[in-house]
């Protein structure tokens, strides 16, 4: 059917279009718990194997290690610019409005690229005017050129129903959560495709934890593809932006080695169907 059709075209270099026009790849690295010497080896990596979205943040202390590894690249391979890589940072603690754009502007100089593609607020702990008070620092950031898009990270539906409701020039590009077959989130996704906001899954891999699952086992053997890629590719079909990490080149390598099969319509809703809230590492989305 038509479905079926246009996920046939699912690429490598597949974007998904952000609500203010700018494209995103669909396909990203993550650098979540990476030592600074890592991160430089694993992005360079992924950067080589092809990966043009690279995903950090204040909070995992290797921005710069991110930024280094970029403009390396770039220098070797000129026919890659700037704006076919697509870099990510995030905010750590929403503690107001000056607080922000403190951090904005040190994780740009950390970085050291003219600026930054994305950026969220991390998590939504902070309470509602801190929250709010983030939103407007980097709604000014971007008027300044210092962030193209902007967007929230761990938020519940309550969070995202309290931005939309205040005075917001810009509105919130995505929501990056963790998001795999045994937390499918159903209400915060449906919440964001009803109001044009991408979901990006910071977790795609459960952490390793659920590779031996009956399910996930019969469909590798079925597709002769990994767990990982199982899992990769579940979210691709769902629509997500996905961001898997690894620190080990052959691992990079086959996490975008997703492209040459499709699972079929019933076997991403039997994966759907696996949902048990489970919660891999931290989960603020109920947080007031």
């Amino acid at each position: 059917g038509r479905m079926s059709a246009s996920l046939a075209k699912l690429t490598f270099s597949s974007t998904h279009t952000l609500k203010n026009g700018r494209k995103i790849p669909r396909l990203g690295f993550g650098v979540y718990e990476m030592s600074n010497k890592e991160t430089i080896q694993s992005v360079t990596w992924a950067l080589e194997s092809g990966y043009r979205l690279i995903d950090s943040a204040e909070w995992y202390y290797n921005e710069a290690e991110c930024g280094k590894a970029i403009k390396n690249f770039l220098e070797k391979n000129v026919n890659v610019r700037r704006e076919d890589i697509f870099y990510t940072s995030k905010l750590m603690k929403n503690e107001g409005f000056e607080s922000t754009k403190k951090s904005i502007n040190v994780s740009l100089e950390k970085s050291g690229l003219d600026y930054i593609d994305l950026y969220l607020v991390h998590s939504p702990i902070g309470g509602k005017e801190k929250r709010l008070a983030s939103w407007k620092a980097m709604e000014e950031a971007v008027e300044e050129g210092k962030i193209r898009s902007i967007g929230v990270s761990n938020f519940g539906v309550l969070h995202l129903k309290e931005l939309l409701a205040s005075s917001l020039k810009i509105h919130p590009t995505v929501n990056q959560v963790d998001l795999h077959p045994f937390m499918t989130r159903n209400d915060i996704v449906e919440y964001c495709q009803q109001n044009d906001i991408l979901l990006e899954a910071w977790g795609p891999l459960v952490r390793g934890l659920k590779f031996d699952h009956p399910l996930i086992k019969k469909l590798s053997q079925m597709y002769n593809k990994s767990p990982s890629q199982i899992l990769i590719r579940w979210g691709l079909q769902r629509g997500f932006i996905l961001i898997p990490k690894s620190v080990k080149k052959e691992r990079i390598k086959e996490n975008k080695e997703v492209f040459d099969f499709e699972l079929s319509n019933e076997e991403v809703e039997s994966l759907n169907q696996l949902d048990e809230y489970l919660v891999t590492d931290w989960d603020p989305t109920k947080t007031k």
